[in-house]
């Protein structure tokens, strides 16, 4: 699953990545990728600069290597549902975070990082115990801010939308229960007006008919 079309928003420029491995990721039917990175290229200048000098005593080594690798093997990810973070170079480590979880969304860089274009962007839950996901040294941190915030809203607005559909579908059905009750309430009040009626007219001949007894004998 490699396309940089995964890469086309935000506009990341060069310091994006291409060619990505997220064979790592599952998505759901409906679940799209809007964004996906790996750390910014210039994210393992620091390592460079201190690894090269001690690379003469075979120090420097490791270090180079060991930032080359994690820089090669970290993917971050959001899709129109949440966001993926996947590091590791022997072992990997996935974590996910849904949109309905997010609690805050903040961006940060350094004064190189912010020279060179890249930062982190950090990501906190409801209930949850500081920053939950980070995406460290990526490029464009602000546009992916705003990328995972704009897809907040759009999922609160449908949220939103599908409320007020329902509570619409009760007030209908409301509506229809009150009609339903009016109709049999009045088929009861109608039924109770006609019987004292027949009554009336059953005392009225039982009344005459004394009376024409009378005027027979």
């Amino acid at each position: 699953m490699s396309s940089p079309s995964l890469q086309a928003e935000p506009k990341t420029g060069t310091g994006v990545t291409a060619d990505m491995d997220l064979d790592w990721l599952s998505l759901e039917d409906d679940e799209e990728i809007r964004w996906a990175s790996t750390p910014h290229k210039y994210s393992v200048v620091p390592a460079l600069v201190v690894g090269v000098p001690l690379s003469l005593v075979l120090v420097g080594i490791p270090i180079v290597a060991a930032s080359y690798l994690q820089y090669k093997n970290t993917n971050y990810v959001v899709t129109n549902k949440g966001l993926y973070s996947k590091r590791g170079i022997l072992s990997r480590d996935v974590k996910q975070i849904g949109f309905e979880k997010v609690q805050n969304i903040s961006y940060s860089q350094s004064a190189l990082g912010s020279s060179l274009g890249y930062g982190s962007v950090e990501v906190s839950t409801a209930g949850g115990s500081g920053v939950e996901l980070r995406f460290r040294s990526i490029p464009d941190p602000a546009s992916v801010q705003e990328l995972i915030a704009r897809a907040i809203d759009s999922r609160q607005r449908g949220g939103a939308d599908g409320a007020a559909d329902t509570d619409d579908v009760l007030d209908e059905i409301l509506v229809e229960l009150r009609a339903i009750r009016s109709a049999v309430t009045d088929g009861d009040a109608d039924s109770d007006t006609e019987t004292p009626t027949a009554t009336a007219a059953d005392d009225s001949a039982d009344r005459s008919a004394p009376e024409t007894a009378r005027e027979d004998r």
